[in-house]
């Protein structure tokens, strides 16, 4: 031990020194190394509408990556709407920033309710009630439930999609179930977001047919 005043011995000075140099060579080792996130295209903004039917397993990817503009989505669609009518949309994107038709500053009656855990298919029939709008706070528009969808790592500097599943009550009281699957263009460009989703169009909240139950108010 060295007394107030006295210099650390050289053998410890070694000893951080290199702990410190073995550390910065293994953080530029693995930033180096950074991995390559799974990448898509925008999906065509050609609607396909889904007729008042059960659809998926759907893949779509939304072109998210102009910081000034919302891109919306409507699931009865299956589609990116251009200046939707109130009730026209589902989903607007913003980079990584979702938002839902629904709640107390829009028309629709969308929500959201996060599952941790069970895969997308395993789920069969979703809850009536307890979904989550979006709140305005001081001008910006939140919701909690999406608002972490991603994770971010400091060290990759990369967003990756967390391992949740979505149900959602649509604009016209409908349902869907999704999962965010990138956030990724191809050139490992951010602002597409990718998600893979089932929409029950019949009006139901049973998605293992066309016929399911059907409790809930839905807008013609």
């Amino acid at each position: 031990m060295t007394g107030p005043g006295e210099a650390a011995p050289k053998w410890l000075i070694g000893i951080i020194a290199g702990v410190v140099v073995a550390g910065a060579v293994s953080y530029v080792s693995l930033t180096l190394r950074r991995p390559e996130p799974s990448t898509y295209p925008p999906s065509s903004s050609e609607p396909r509408p889904a007729e008042g039917r059960l659809v998926g397993p759907i893949l779509y990817t939304v072109d998210a990556r102009n910081p000034s503009a919302w891109q919306f989505f409507s699931f009865s669609y299956g589609s990116i709407v251009v200046d939707p009518r109130p009730f026209d949309w589902d989903l607007a994107f913003r980079r990584f920033e979702v938002i839902l038709n629904g709640g107390e500053e829009f028309p629709g009656m969308a929500g959201v309710m996060a599952v941790e855990g069970p895969e997308l298919d395993s789920v069969a029939v979703v809850p009536e009630d307890g979904y989550l709008g979006t709140e305005v706070i001081a001008g910006d528009s939140l919701v909690a439930s999406l608002d972490d969808w991603y994770s971010y790592s400091m060290l990759t500097h990369l967003l990756s999609a967390r391992p949740r599943t979505f149900l959602i009550r649509t604009a016209d009281g409908r349902y869907a179930k999704l999962r965010f699957e990138s956030y990724y263009c191809p050139g490992a460009q951010p602002g597409c977001v990718t998600f893979e989703y089932w929409y029950q169009g019949a009006g139901g909240r049973d998605f293992r047919s066309d016929t399911g139950v059907r409790e809930g108010s839905v807008r013609p």
